[in-house]
């Protein structure tokens, strides 16, 4: 690192479970993220703050005044403007160092499965069942770490899938997909502002500890919180040994994938 990084992180590298070298770490990693609304721009900025080298954000959506309430990597002036170039601008305000590749797409699988393969860590910003079932079944595939994260009214919940680890649950072992999944959408069911900022934050804790390798994960836990009551709650998850995506012995050839727009 030359002088400026250590000094723009500093207040990391004091910490003894990162020092300069866990700050070299970040500094070398890619953190793939879905979606750059909501959870994804506290997200973004948080990473990008805290020296992750590369970001890729995907989002084939773009910037509507309804977006501003919550999603703060975005602004007034950008209305319209795709939400990852959006977020990629703010990011460069914050930290110009890191390389954010903007990706305003819809994916098939293959592209998918290639940018999952590519990154150190998945995280799930998305808001709808289909993409967060397909991003799943990429990670698994390719045997990466996800951190998916949802919120909705006042309620918010944020888990890790650490699929290094044959041990470890998948998204699927969560919430089944019997092909009759409700989406919750902010459009229609509404979700608090504030909300989001936390939850978003929250998968930046779990998506950094991850990459240095430090602390306890969520992996194997759900953690929840009721934002009115201002209560969490830790809910203990266990593989399903019946699980189509990973309960397989070989998940390529078992798991396929839905038709997700990412």
């Amino acid at each position: 690192m030359n002088d400026d990084q250590l000094l723009r992180y500093s207040r990391h590298i004091l910490l003894p479970e990162i020092g300069i070298q866990g700050q070299e770490t970040l500094l070398k990693s890619h953190v793939l993220v879905v979606g750059t609304g909501g959870l994804g721009s506290p997200l973004a900025i948080y990473l990008a703050a805290s020296g992750v080298g590369k970001l890729t954000l995907c989002d084939s959506d773009t910037v509507d005044l309804t977006n501003l309430q919550r999603q703060i990597a975005h602004s007034t002036d950008r209305i319209g403007a795709p939400k990852t170039s959006s977020a990629q601008k703010t990011l460069a305000g914050i930290n110009p160092e890191v390389n954010v590749v903007a990706l305003h797409q819809r994916m098939d699988e293959a592209a998918l499965l290639r940018f999952v393969t590519d990154a150190d860590v998945v995280v799930d910003a998305s808001d709808n069942f289909s993409t967060r079932y397909a991003i799943n079944r990429a990670c698994m595939i390719s045997r990466k770490p996800l951190v998916s994260g949802a919120a909705i009214r006042f309620e918010g919940q944020v888990a890790v899938f650490d699929l290094r680890h044959n041990h470890s649950p998948c998204y699927h072992c969560l919430f089944p997909n019997y092909g009759d999944d409700q989406d919750m959408r902010c459009a229609v069911m509404g979700v608090f502002a504030p909300l989001t900022g936390v939850i978003g934050s929250v998968q930046a804790v779990e998506t950094l500890k991850i990459l240095l390798d430090i602390g306890q994960t969520l992996n194997g836990r759900l953690l929840l919180l009721d934002g009115l009551s201002m209560e969490w709650r830790s809910v203990k998850l266990n593989k399903d040994p019946f699980c189509r995506v990973c309960g397989a012995e070989d998940p390529g050839e078992t798991c396929e994938f839905g038709r997700a727009s990412l």
